[in-house]
């Protein structure tokens, strides 16, 4: 018997590896930051924070952390040599006029027709969907990386988002941590599977339809 363990690092070096130089890539608040710690060397992408920045670099060392150096989501940031900062009007326009390739957020619920909920749970408080409404209808290709299953065991990826929706049918790929997933027609289409779990597995834990491509395999990431 296969038993779920939550793991936030094999979706964040999966999703790196999507990425070729020159790719400009918006990463959302939490789990998504961990993706730029997983880009090759050998690649250079340019990332950027709607709060108005391109060129953001790795996370600051300890100790080291400017306050008033922050991306969207208020975490500490650098900036590369050749970065830049720009006013909020700038930064959306970059967005709004289709300048990010990628863009990974982190989801509450996605759905198998491309619906993403990211930003609401019935009954607690929240500050807004931010810029994620203006990310995901601005880039070329949009991700969702979450783990699987809720805490309670229940599938993340849904026939129908039950949640206030961020945006509808704009997600391309979704990785978990069981396995990477283009949406299509209607479906799923589990493309990859990250061992020990299995396309098996994840059809039975996952609450939405899924196909198993022709070719899928699996990807030690």
């Amino acid at each position: 018997m296969i038993e779920y363990v939550e793991n936030k690092e094999v979706i964040a070096r999966r999703i790196a590896r999507f990425f070729a130089t020159g790719d400009v890539v918006n990463l959302g608040i939490g789990l998504p930051t961990l993706v730029a710690n997983f880009v090759s060397p050998e690649v250079t992408v340019i990332l950027q924070s709607e709060n108005g920045m391109l060129g953001l670099g790795p996370a600051p060392e300890a100790g080291k952390a400017d306050k008033d150096l922050t991306n969207a989501g208020a975490m500490p940031v650098s900036i590369l040599p050749g970065g830049v900062f720009f006013d909020s009007a700038t930064s959306f326009g970059i967005i709004r006029g289709g300048h990010v390739d990628y863009t990974v957020l982190g989801v509450l619920e996605v759905d198998q027709d491309g619906n993403l909920a990211n930003y609401k749970i019935p009954g607690k408080m929240v500050p807004g969907m931010g810029g994620a409404m203006d990310l995901t209808t601005g880039s070329r290709v949009v991700i969702a990386a979450t783990t699987h299953l809720e805490k309670s065991g229940a599938s993340k990826l849904k026939r129908r988002c039950a949640l206030p929706l961020t945006a509808a049918r704009e997600v391309n790929i979704v990785v978990t941590d069981v396995g990477f997933f283009e949406v299509m027609g209607g479906k799923f289409h589990l493309m990859e599977y990250f061992p020990p779990y299995t396309p098996e597995w994840i059809i039975a834990h996952t609450d939405a339809d899924v196909v198993v491509r022709e070719g899928c395999s699996a990807c030690q990431c």
